[in-house]
């Protein structure tokens, strides 16, 4: 009976594809399943019954104790180039329970994150930690509130079992909900460890999930290629306008869907560098803040290398079509990226001289050390916010600027306040706010913080009086913050 109460609706669609791709995988059973964090609007939002999860049976489900009769469990295999080395990956600690179909027609995967060793571990324990959880689902959530597509989180649940990695540290599992886990890393690993068939079956059940208008098309795979380019670059643009720094931007980290996915290292940046990196691994800055664009131009480079034995017979034609169609991803990535920075300055038209507007902007915020954040808010608003840059000679004749540009507009200045209110968000998951919650959970069994930072995220482009706690800095320190992937 609380079967049916949950309400999950089970249709497992990538079975069909070659067992190559995948393994019937069961979740290691875990001793004592206690659910901490429950996304209710999500889950009444997918169809699911809050109610009948919230309970001990809801916690034994969503830690893979017991389940659910309609799921046939599996961890997928995919590659991918890490740091631009490539190697053989898999889900190591992912174990997919299905895809729902949601009440308005939806096709979503439901996965377990941290829910025990499969056939992909490589001598991993299969688990996870608390903390980085946590992190993932407040992340996760904060970037489903600024409107960027993105893996959403439905429910951590604490294992009652200690993990090790550099400490001992409390286990717990994330319940992921994704429009599909598959990614570039997939389609590498159809290339480099099966055949022709299997990549050809993986590239037509892409495109009649995620990209049915291709399956009418003269060249289907070709679309595929050109929609997946449009979707990262539009994607990585979004990015950029937040602030948002992913941290681990391999081949097995973007997703044919578009969506963000892997909240390990990521970040968001205070004072505006292009430099700035978080990672703890990323020694060279090779996914800095300012090397995302080129980064993901590289990463869907290696999708194209992909899918050139389906572009064509005539393999020069199809590397031909491949090069050409990645040739694009600059023009469409930068249109999204100016489109958007337009806006965040209140700007309805196109003039000439707006990149040199926006990029003037950007280079005196990168000199005078400015919150990225609050700066657009600060401009928003028309306050100086204790910014220094706003006391300097240069910022003033960029003001200046950009005044005379916005009274050559048709747009009233309240519209233009209010364009700038709707892409400039008040609130970001601020690094320090963020720990600070993670820690007063592990440390503390207290949930308080996470409680009130989510409610806080949940709308970030609301100017309200009790966001502004939020916006505040954190203090000055000389140790740089520092993130780590938690596998």
């Amino acid at each position: 009976m609380k079967e049916k109460e949950i309400k999950f609706n089970f249709d497992n669609s990538y079975l069909n594809l070659s067992d190559s791709f995948y393994k019937i995988q069961y979740p290691s059973k875990v001793k004592e399943p206690k659910l901490v964090i429950f996304n209710n609007n999500l889950s009444e939002e997918i169809g699911l019954s809050s109610n009948a999860l919230i309970s001990d049976y809801g916690a034994n489900i969503l830690s893979g104790n017991l389940i659910y009769e309609e799921s046939t469990p599996i961890s997928q295999a995919y590659a991918g180039h890490q740091f631009g080395h490539f190697t053989m990956l898999g889900d190591g600690r992912a174990i997919l329970l299905g895809e729902h179909i949601t009440p308005n027609g939806n096709r979503i995967d439901i996965q377990l994150k941290g829910a025990g060793r499969t056939a992909y571990s490589r001598g991993g324990d299969g688990r996870a930690a608390l903390g980085p959880m946590i992190r993932e689902y407040i992340i996760s959530e904060a970037m489903n509130g600024l409107r960027i597509p993105t893996t959403r989180s439905l429910a951590v649940v604490t294992t009652g079992e200690s993990i090790v990695r550099e400490r001992v540290e409390q286990g717990a599992i994330l319940t992921r909900v994704a429009s599909s886990h598959i990614r570039v890393g997939t389609f590498q690993y159809a290339v480099r460890f099966t055949n022709y068939e299997n990549l050809k079956a993986l590239a037509d059940y892409t495109i009649k999930r995620h990209y049915s208008e291709g399956e009418k098309k003269e060249n289907p795979y070709l679309y595929l290629l050109e929609e997946v380019i449009k979707r990262q670059a539009h994607l990585v643009s979004k990015w950029l306008q937040v602030g948002f720094i992913h941290g681990v931007m391999n081949t097995d980290n973007v997703t044919i869907s578009g969506e963000t996915i892997d909240y390990g290292p990521c970040a968001f940046m205070d004072t505006y560098n292009p430099e700035t990196v978080f990672s703890s691994i990323d020694y060279q800055g090779r996914y800095a803040y300012g090397n995302q664009s080129y980064i993901m131009a590289w990463n869907l480079a290696r999708f194209a290398e992909t899918l050139i034995p389906l572009l064509s017979d005539n393999e020069e034609e199809a590397i031909e079509l491949a090069q050409n169609s990645i040739s694009k991803f600059n023009d469409i990535y930068k249109e999204s990226y100016i489109m958007g920075m337009r806006k965040k300055l209140g700007l309805f038209n196109e003039e000439k001289e707006d990149d040199n507007l926006i990029y003037d902007l950007l280079n005196l915020m990168h000199k005078y050390e400015a919150d990225y954040t609050n700066t657009f808010r600060s401009l928003t608003l028309n306050i100086k916010d204790n910014i220094i840059m706003f006391e300097t000679t240069e910022f003033n004749e960029w003001k200046s600027r950009w005044q005379e540009r916005l009274k050559r507009q048709r747009e009233s200045e309240k519209e233009a306040i209010d364009l700038m209110k709707s892409v400039n968000p008040s609130v970001i998951p601020r690094n320090h706010r963020v720990e600070e919650a993670i820690e007063a959970a592990v440390k503390k069994d207290d949930y308080t913080l996470i409680n009130k930072l989510l409610d806080v995220l949940s709308t970030p482009y609301d100017y309200t009086k009790d966001k502004e706690e939020y916006t505040k800095l954190p203090k000055p320190s000389k140790i740089p913050y520092r993130t780590f992937c938690g596998t």
